[in-house]
């Protein structure tokens, strides 16, 4: 049974309920899951997962990460994640056309730095989760925990 951390940076409760989704659906899979608001989290536990995954929604005019996940987000580089599969998905606005969901893409950058290995392709919905995006979640989630499996 793999063990799957998700940390997360919601404002509006967008991005949260992308982690809730992810939680059930990595339980469904019989997987076990740790959901961490990103403010609280610490980047090096992610040593003790086998699936790692970041969410976060992108944050003004500009498309900047969220100051709740900034520390979070620079520390990650500085941990070793050989082996584990990584994953990252956001919420973002397409009114923000070419910047919408850009964190997702910040994260893909970092956790590169990691030697984690990226086991789907980001996810990114607008707004707070439609029917659609939740089916993109979960299909995501099994894309990982397949990925986890293939490996062990």
């Amino acid at each position: 049974m793999p063990r799957v951390m998700i940390v997360y940076a919601s404002l509006t409760g967008n991005t949260q309920a992308g982690a809730e989704i992810l939680t059930d659906a990595f339980l469904e899979l019989g997987a076990e899951v740790e959901t961490v608001q990103s403010y609280v989290a610490d980047p090096f536990e992610y040593q003790n997962a086998d699936i790692v995954i970041a969410g976060s929604y992108t944050y003004g005019i500009g498309g900047e990460l969220p100051d709740e996940i900034l520390d979070f987000y620079e520390e990650l580089e500085e941990v070793d994640l050989t082996g584990k599969i990584y994953g990252v998905f956001g919420s973002g606005d397409v009114f923000y056309e070419d910047l919408f969901c850009v964190a997702v893409d910040y994260f893909e950058q970092q956790f590169e730095k990691t030697g984690a290995i990226k086991g789907a392709d980001g996810i990114k919905y607008n707004l707070y989760p439609d029917e659609k995006a939740e089916n993109d979640l979960y299909a995501f989630a099994k894309e990982l925990f397949d990925q986890y499996k293939d490996k062990h």
